[in-house]
Formats: structure tokens, C-alpha cells, sequence
């Protein structure tokens, strides 16, 4: 006899808790290193920007060193292990100071966090250098919300957004809560909740090319859900999906398009556009 399927709210449709709390450091630091990731340098430079205006508003010194590309994750989630582990090396070496590492995508965070102590497994002296970058790699609105405890005064209008976050930084980075808790600090913003808000995008990196019609079908049913929210405006921290949905969007002609969540944060507080 099955069991009969039960409906699950798309709140309560995250991941597991991590087995021990992750303990911030207090004081806040007074550098950090941003990785800014490669999709955000080469589609969405202006969130990049605004990330390093809201941690420098916190009077912390932003680091970025030049020599940075990209973490690795596609050709990881591509199965090319030998290529991603010399990307990963390349990045690595570049943090060399004992700062937080801050990253404004929750699934290049993940890859930072989790998966290069995989790709070093047998390798104990990269091993031990990609465990201590884990320990200090967060992601921006984690950082920005328990670390730096920003307390956000918005000087917006009123406005309705929808929050997307992507499947795997939601899985390994958590960032669903973190982008909720400062989107709920703002006073004129009211989060919408929408269907398939827990689903993938489609974008999956490499995936949306090896597999474009299921990747297309995927951002259709998330567009749609978007659009039918009624939200004015899409924010999510990770541009790889950004730049999935506002394609969509744009092929779609719907006036609804998305934003970084960096940049909706500093011009909601006060920053220029």
C-alpha cells in the first residue's frame, strides 16, 4: 500500500541544518578578501561593485586580488576533476592573509566551503590550505548579516520583491535565511512568496547547455512563477541564475527582470544606481 504524498511548503523545503553551528568572529574583521566570481565580473561588474561599497560603508578594507577567475564548480559539476582541481590550486594560492574570504554568490561559497577539500582529498598539504580558506569563505549576505550585524535603514519606496536563491547554495550555503533576514530589515520591501521558489532555475552552470530543452522547460515554469507572484522585482544573490531568468524574462518581453541582491541592498540604503 503507497503512502500518500504530502504537501510540504515551500518554506519548510531547505536543507538540513548543519551538524554544529558555525561561530562567527567578533569583532568584525578589518580586511577581508572579496571573490567576486567570474559571472559577476564579466555580467554583472556593478554588483561586484556594490558588494565591496556595502562592506567598505562597514569600515572594513576590501582586498581584491587581480589574479582571480573562476572557483572551478563547472567543470567540478562537469566531471572534470583534473581541470577544476588546477583552478581551484590557482585560486587558493591567492588568499595567502588570514582574512575572511567573502564571496557574493552562495554556490561559488559552497565550492570554496565544501567541495575543494574533495578535490584535495589526497593531497594533505593543499588539503590543509583549502580547509583553513573554508573556514573563513562566506558568503556576502551571510557575512554582511552575522558578521558584520548590519542593521539596514531603506530609503525606498514601497515595493514587493520575490527571492530566488540557487539550488546549490541553498543546499550547502544556507542563503535563503541569510537574503530573507536582511530583505525583512528593509521597511518598504515586502518578500513575496512564490511557487517553485525551492525549484532550479535551470541554469546548472554547464547544464543549461548540454541539456538546453529541459534547462528552457525549467526557467519557463520559474519565470512563470515569478510573474505570477506580482512582485516588482526579482532579487537573488547568485548572478549565474540571474543571468538564466532575466533571459528569460527579456525572450518572454515581461517587464519584470532581476537584480543582485548587493545592489538592491546599497541602492535601497542609500547608494546611487
Amino acid at each position: 500500500m503507497s503512502t500518500p504524498r504530502t504537501f510540504v511548503p515551500q518554506a519548510t523545503r531547505v536543507a538540513e541544518p548543519s551538524a554544529a553551528p558555525r561561530i562567527y568572529p567578533e569583532p568584525k574583521p578589518e580586511r577581508i578578501y572579496l571573490f567576486g566570481t567570474c559571472v559577476v565580473d564579466l555580467f554583472f561588474p556593478e554588483a561586484g561593485m556594490d558588494a565591496i561599497r556595502l562592506l567598505e560603508r562597514e569600515g572594513i578594507q576590501v582586498a581584491f586580488p587581480q589574479a582571480q577567475s573562476c572557483c572551478g564548480q563547472p567543470a567540478y559539476t562537469s566531471g572534470y576533476t583534473d581541470q577544476a582541481r588546477d583552478v581551484a590550486r590557482a585560486q587558493l594560492a591567492l588568499f595567502d592573509q588570514d582574512w575572511p574570504v567573502v564571496v557574493p554568490s552562495g554556490s561559488c561559497a559552497g565550492m570554496f566551503r565544501h567541495h575543494y577539500q574533495e578535490l584535495f582529498a589526497d593531497e594533505p598539504d593543499t588539503l590543509a590550505l583549502a580547509r583553513a580558506v573554508a573556514e573563513r569563505t562566506y558568503e556576502l549576505a551571510e557575512f554582511l548579516l552575522y558578521v558584520c550585524r548590519v542593521e539596514l535603514r531603506d530609503q525606498g519606496p514601497s515595493t514587493e520583491v520575490a527571492l530566488h536563491t540557487s539550488c546549490s547554495a541553498r543546499r550547502e550555503m544556507h542563503t535563503h535565511h541569510h537574503a530573507r533576514a536582511l530583505l525583512d530589515q528593509l521597511s518598504g520591501v515586502r518578500r513575496v512568496d512564490h511557487d517553485h521558489e525551492s525549484e532550479c532555475c535551470g541554469f546548472g552552470g554547464t547544464f543549461c547547455v548540454r541539456m538546453p530543452d529541459i534547462s528552457g522547460a525549467m526557467v519557463a515554469d520559474k519565470t512563470r512563477a515569478l510573474r505570477d507572484s506580482g512582485a516588482a522585482r526579482v532579487v537573488s544573490a547568485d548572478a549565474g541564475c540571474l543571468m538564466n531568468i532575466n533571459g528569460a524574462l527579456e525572450k518572454q518581453r515581461a517587464p519584470l527582470q532581476g537584480q543582485h541582491l548587493a545592489s538592491f541592498l546599497w541602492q535601497r540604503t542609500g547608494g546611487q544606481p
